[in-house]
């Protein structure tokens, strides 16, 4: 029996998505957040993209990495010609933890175990980007430095991964540093792309117009806010 027949908790995504909207499994749904957030983009895309965890916009719209990181994020990716649409997008924590913490190792171990790895075998992606200390962590199985670990291929149950810097560190650059990080998630998530069409020639990297996702997530952002 393999790995992923072994860890198969749904029957379908659907199942799983269900389930996992009402989880109140650890202490983060206590923090004073609207639930957990999901994913975003093409269920059947080659190439998922996994952040550390919901923040403040997110957590409003019910949507991972729409705030100003995933702002950055849509121009990072569209700087090797993809848009938000054509890509799987998701988290290591579903939930947000209080005041935009950055989540810790066991809270990312405890949470992906649960939903990440499901969610990963149900879309079955070709390449995974990790973005920060936390995703990078998770699939590395143990505790290393993005700085050092960033551009370096992982395997992570058959499936390359490709960790780089998270969106938010760029935030905080300025000068010369931002310039050099900016560069490095290029070629970082151009390896990543590259990887993907070798394995799904036939995909489509982008759309025109690109996605318009607050727009978008804006019908569940009202009813979040009814929840609250």
């Amino acid at each position: 029996m393999s790995l992923w027949e072994k860890e198969a908790h749904f029957q379908d995504r659907t199942a799983w998505e269900t389930a996992a909207r009402q989880c109140r499994a650890c202490h983060l749904r206590e923090e004073g957040n609207a639930g957990p957030v999901l994913s975003t983009g093409d269920v059947h895309a080659p190439l998922m993209i996994v952040g550390e965890g919901p923040g403040g916009v997110e957590d409003e719209y019910g949507a991972p990495l729409v705030g100003p990181s995933g702002q950055l994020l849509d121009k990072a990716l569209a700087s090797v010609g993809i848009t938000r649409d054509r890509v799987y997008v998701t988290n290591i924590v579903k939930c947000r933890p209080r005041g935009n913490r950055t989540p810790t190792l066991a809270e990312g171990a405890a949470c992906a175990d649960r939903w990440l790895h499901e969610e990963i075998r149900l879309c079955g992606p070709r390449v995974i980007v990790a973005l920060g200390k936390v995703s990078l962590c998770y699939f590395y199985g143990g505790q290393t430095g993005i700085v050092r670990s960033r551009g370096h291929w992982l395997n992570w149950n058959g499936i390359p991964v490709m960790p780089t810097f998270h969106p938010a560190y760029l935030l905080r650059q300025t000068g010369h540093d931002l310039v050099e990080a900016k560069w490095q998630v290029y070629y970082d998530l151009k390896a990543a792309k590259e990887k993907a069409s070798e394995a799904a020639p036939e995909w489509i990297w982008k759309t025109d117009p690109p996605p318009d996702l607050l727009k978008q997530f804006l019908p569940v952002k009202e009813k979040r806010q009814h929840k609250c």
